[in-house]
């Protein structure tokens, strides 16, 4: 598809968000058209009012005009208002709409897209992206009727009042129309480039933002400032290109019209070229010309808006139109007993690139404990993630009381997990709502409380002082790594699902928030199917099953105690430990 077919399709996608307000729209058009033609009536009379006022000497036209113009511009005023309101009404809701598909969609979309986007880029496309929709949908489609209409009008009076004098206008309308081609192509190749920056802007103050301590430590200031001002001036050069194509297309079209202009003075000057040529009709002309050329600026101008918005929805687009998770399953069991089986599952993250996990199988009893142990990068927390369904196996099958993951509905499969990672995410809410998140409708005060209870969570709010009501502040900056791990504990308390995975839930803490954790763990444990990733082999000891796993395969599988008489790779770890703590 070509560059013009391409900007056809965006046109005509984006014009169907426009079907949903076709009576505000058709008011706006109307308004609009309106005002122009109240403009376009005005100068039409110049004719008569010099004609027949000045020259013949009938002052009650004069008169006439006198009690009418106050009136007449009362109406054009209302015409501006009718359309400028409602078309900037029009153009925020579809920014709305945009807005909305957009955030739902990146909440539906499957964690690979996350993976290979970065999130300061997303943030771009929901803020500027849409906000120039918004003009294109509100100022780019306000003026391009308006001043369109009036373009339209004035020529229709040029050659209604003196044909001979507007055929230099048949000229020079092809030009403009190639100029206008050309530089709508610049436009959108320049807006793509703007937006592209602009979300590269947003990732560099997102990823400092977010590391600021980092960069405070590792003394990074000056890198970072000078990586953001190479990525800055980036985005004034692509802005400036921008500026640069506007002034040479406003100034070039702005000549051609004044070269017609100065076509009809000439052909005006010459004896017998134009009959019957009154002042009335010299002056309406000419007025008319000048006239035209505001409206010529206006549209040329507009044209980049208008090119910037069509640009930024074939950015929003091209997210819109990305596949949702896969969700083929129709099986929705209300709560397994926790049987899982891992039967020959090979995954790779990049479909062209290594394996993650070779031809992994084994199988876990409902109510047991089975432990992932490894080094950091062996493949252990992609089993959890593959559990889930964040990821799907290249081969291979995985059962959940003999249900493959695949025909599972989603919603129905991630209700039988209750996950406790490392990172904990908690969000800009009190740690009560961040307990019971996504259950909020579902559970009582009195549950949330004992399950803060159980997972040790009363024992620091109580020294706070809204108690579980206190904000944390964003991802729970308010509050220490071991606070934010019972939090975490809690909410998989409330949730009360019959498979636990722990992914490294101890590892970075200290030994006391260690000890009030591993209690709350071992409690949530209970009569439940877990899976842990474990760092800290002390915390899996009385596991029912331990997996060794190393590049991506199983190759240790035994107890605790088999494993370190067996003197293998376990074995090494634990010394490896046992050392470092002694």
């Amino acid at each position: 598809m070509n560059q013009t077919d391409s900007s056809k399709a965006v046109f005509a996608r984006f014009s169907r968000y426009l079907r949903h307000f076709k009576i505000p729209f058709v008011a706006a058009i109307f308004g609009m058209i309106g005002y122009s033609l109240i403009d376009v009536f005005v100068i039409s009379q110049l004719e008569h009012a010099i004609d027949r006022s000045l020259v013949q000497g009938d002052l009650d036209y004069l008169r006439m005009a006198a009690y009418l113009i106050v009136p007449m511009f009362i109406l054009r005023g209302v015409f501006n208002f009718m359309g400028t309101y409602t078309l900037s009404w029009i153009g925020n809701m579809v920014v709305m709409q945009m807005r909305q598909q957009l955030f739902s969609r990146f909440v539906h979309l499957p964690v690979s897209f996350h993976d290979q986007h970065s999130t300061g880029t997303l943030i771009s496309k929901v803020i500027y992206d849409t906000e120039q929709v918004s003009v294109a949908a509100g100022k780019a489609l306000l003026t391009l009727v308006r001043e369109g209409a009036l373009v339209l009008g004035l020529l229709a009076i040029m050659f209604y009042k003196s044909w001979q004098l507007s055929l230099a206008f048949l000229v020079i309308g092809p030009v403009v129309a190639l100029i206008v081609a050309y530089v709508s192509k610049r436009f959108r190749m320049v807006s793509k480039n703007i937006q592209q920056s602009m979300g590269n802007l947003t990732t560099a103050v997102e990823q400092v933002l977010k590391g600021h301590k980092v960069v405070l430590m590792f003394d990074g200031q000056e890198k970072e400032t000078q990586h953001f001002e190479e990525k800055n001036n980036h985005n004034r050069q692509q802005n400036m290109k921008l500026v640069v194509s506007r002034i040479l297309s406003v100034s070039t079209i702005q000549v051609i019209a004044s070269v017609a202009l100065a076509v009809v003075l000439f052909i005006s000057s010459v004896p017998g070229m134009v009959e019957n040529l009154s002042a009335g009709v010299f002056t309406s002309v000419v007025v008319s010309m000048t006239m035209l050329l505001k409206p010529l600026k206006q549209l040329t101008t507009v044209n980049s808006e208008f090119q910037k918005g069509m640009a930024a929805c074939e950015s929003i687009f091209a997210i819109l139109d990305q596949q949702e998770e896969e969700n083929k399953g129709t099986l929705k069991p209300q709560r397994v007993a926790g049987n899982i089986a891992f039967k020959n599952v090979t995954f790779a993250y990049d479909a062209n690139g290594e394996n993650v996990l070779k031809d992994i199988s084994f199988d876990v009893s409902k109510g047991q404990t089975l432990a992932l142990v490894g080094r950091s990068g062996s493949g252990k927390s992609t089993i959890s993630n593959l559990l889930t369904r964040f990821y799907q196996p290249q081969s291979g099958e995985i059962l959940l009381d003999d249900l493959p993951l695949s025909q599972i509905e989603l919603r129905a499969l991630r209700n039988q997990f209750a996950v406790v990672s490392q990172q904990v995410t908690l969000f800009n809410d009190t740690i009560a709502n961040n307990i019971a998140y996504g259950l909020e409708d579902k559970v009582s005060r009195a549950q949330i409380e004992e399950a803060a209870k159980v997972a040790h969570v009363l024992e620091f709010t109580e020294t706070l002082g809204n108690g579980l009501d206190t904000m944390v502040g964003e991802n729970g900056l308010m509050l220490s790594g071991g606070q934010r791990q019972r939090i975490a504990i809690a909410r998989a308390v409330l949730k009360d699902a019959p498979v636990l995975i722990l992914d490294e839930a101890t590892s970075a803490l200290d030994t006391e928030s260690e000890r009030f954790i591993q209690e709350a763990l071992d409690t949530l444990q209970k009569n439940r199917t877990s899976i842990v990733v474990a760092h800290r082999l002390s915390t899996i000891e009385n596991a029912d099953q331990i997996l060794v796993i190393d590049k991506g395969q199983i190759m240790e599988h035994g107890r605790h105690k088999t494993l370190l008489e067996k003197g293998g790779m376990y074995a090494q770890l634990h010394r490896m430990q046992f050392t470092e703590g002694a």
